[in-house]
């Protein structure tokens, strides 16, 4: 069952300020509620907020402010962290929301939070990745991370504007695909091969039949032949016999 909440700031995909709105009962107690930004819609704290709505207006107003004018300051903001990797690129581990609020922090005058970084899964190569910080519901600005596996390599990814990965191993990958792609070929090479022996196995076979029942089919014509010629013989003899019994009757009866 959904729990009614009236939102205290803005929430993206929620709603605005104010707005009561229903929602899933863990979302509320994990997160609304302990961070100060619903409550409960009860008929007390509707009343209570309509109480508070200039004064909470008036410091999401300065928060906004506020977060605008540390958005100026990282805007176009790069920053490298720098991590052991393989040739390929893959990294011994992965960068989280915190290495990455800690290295902002490490180049920034104002801090930010981890839960500020809008991170849906950790990275887990080298190269250059935009990451969206949220300092505000209305305030977001993108920051730049340069993941590498030394500073000269990070500066070389910035002036290239890729990851360095070594020209071995990139020929090693081209390799690899082209060997795969040849073997897809093949493999389908093969199979038109097997399709095309099954098809000449049964035009074989349909042939091998065909003859045979045209052979029976001519020997049944044969037989029948045969048998009509006979007739002819059989009833000229039985026309003799009664020939001869007829004139043996007539001499018997003179």
């Amino acid at each position: 069952m959904a729990t009614q909440v009236i939102l205290l700031e803005r929430i993206e995909k929620l709603g605005a300020m104010g707005e009561i709105v229903n929602v899933k009962p863990g979302y509320a107690r994990n997160y609304l509620l302990p961070q100060n930004k619903a409550l409960r819609a009860t008929d007390a704290n509707v009343a209570y907020f309509e109480t508070q709505k200039d004064a909470l207006e008036k410091i999401n107003n300065e928060k906004k402010a506020a977060a605008e004018k540390q958005a100026k300051t990282l805007k176009g903001l790069t920053v490298a962290l720098i991590r052991q990797a393989g040739e390929a690129g893959q990294l011994y581990g992965s960068v989280t929301s915190r290495d990455i609020a800690e290295a902002i922090n490490d180049n920034a005058e104002e801090k930010v939070a981890r839960n500020t970084v809008d991170l849906n899964q950790n990275f887990k190569e080298i190269g250059l990745f935009p990451v969206t910080v949220t300092l505000h519901p209305e305030v977001k600005v993108d920051v730049t991370i340069n993941i590498a596996r030394t500073e000269d390599e990070a500066q070389a990814q910035l002036k290239s504007g890729k990851a360095m990965i070594s020209d071995d191993q990139a020929e090693a990958e081209e390799r690899a695909a082209a060997k795969a792609a040849q073997a897809e070929q093949s493999k389908e090479a093969l199979m038109d091969e097997d399709a095309l022996s099954a098809e000449k196995e049964a035009d074989a076979k349909s042939a091998e039949e065909q003859a045979e029942a045209e052979a029976k089919a001519a020997a049944k014509a044969e037989a029948k032949a045969a048998k009509k010629a006979d007739a002819p013989e059989e009833d000229a003899e039985a026309t003799d016999a009664e020939a001869v019994e007829a004139s043996a009757e007539e001499e018997t009866k003179a």
